[in-house]
């Protein structure tokens, strides 16, 4: 018993790390590892985001996703209506997007993403879906500038599509314009269809442009017609241009 307690006394505490090694290692090789992972993640756990977290970051993520998704199906469908109106007028024209659009003009100007390298030219047409927008004032190889119909500057001559009466139409918001006819009775009424005149210096006869919300016959000096825009100009994101075959070199300036 003495023997046994010196022996003790000498190598027990070696021999107690011998054991705890050699059940630590017949341990893992019997779990696999696994205790040394619960080890781990439980002293990691502390610095870990929690489930709660982990869900909500999840959740972001798959909504921005969706309103990404929500996006391009909203710009897909617009280039597909663009397409649709461009071959039911069976004319060759650039298809262009809009880059730029300033908060102090917003319904007065607009710039596309085309230029002189794609073909662009002053005076060039700018349509929507649903009829005109404006015309090209300005061209770099790679920009243009567009005076929309809906500047208090742009002046269109127009017509009644129904009786013929004509006028001049200056744009009032970004989403109507005020035509003046020239006659003093003109035959005109609400929903009456409006489209370019021949007499107009600036576009050719019979583009849309929209059709009569309002009619006033006793204003002076000229009776006037409210005419609303077939064309979304106030959010409008593609547009084709088109060659005016009125322009010049010497076109018109804002």
């Amino acid at each position: 018993m003495y023997t046994i307690r010196r022996w003790w006394d000498r190598y027990g505490l070696q021999a107690l790390l011998v054991t705890l090694a050699l059940g630590a290692a017949w341990s893992i090789r019997q779990t696999q590892g696994s205790l040394i992972f619960e080890a781990y993640r439980w002293t990691a756990r502390p610095f870990q985001a929690s489930p709660i977290q982990e869900d909500r970051l999840v959740s972001s993520r798959v909504r921005e996703l969706q309103d990404r998704l929500r996006e391009l199906e909203g710009q897909n469908q617009k280039l597909r209506e663009l397409v649709g109106y461009v071959k039911a007028n069976q004319q060759a024209g650039v298809v262009a997007p809009v880059v730029g659009r300033s908060a102090d003009h917003w319904w007065q100007q607009i710039t596309l993403g085309r230029g002189s390298k794609d073909g662009v030219k002053v005076g060039d047409i700018v349509s929507g879906t649903g009829g005109l927008v404006g015309q090209v004032i300005n061209v770099t190889p790679h920009t243009s500038r567009v005076l929309l119909i809906s500047d208090p500057t742009s002046q269109v001559g127009v017509t009644v599509s129904r009786t013929r009466y004509t006028g001049y139409m200056r744009g009032q918001s970004e989403t109507q314009a005020t035509i003046e006819f020239f006659d003093k009775v003109p035959d005109v009424r609400v929903g009456d269809a409006v489209s370019t005149s021949a007499f107009s210096q600036l576009f050719p006869p019979g583009l849309p442009i929209g059709r009569i919300v309002a009619v006033n016959l006793s204003k002076s000096p000229a009776p006037e017609a409210t005419v609303e825009f077939s064309a979304p100009i106030s959010y409008v994101e593609w547009v084709v241009i088109y060659p005016n075959p009125k322009a010049s070199s010497g076109a018109p300036q804002p």
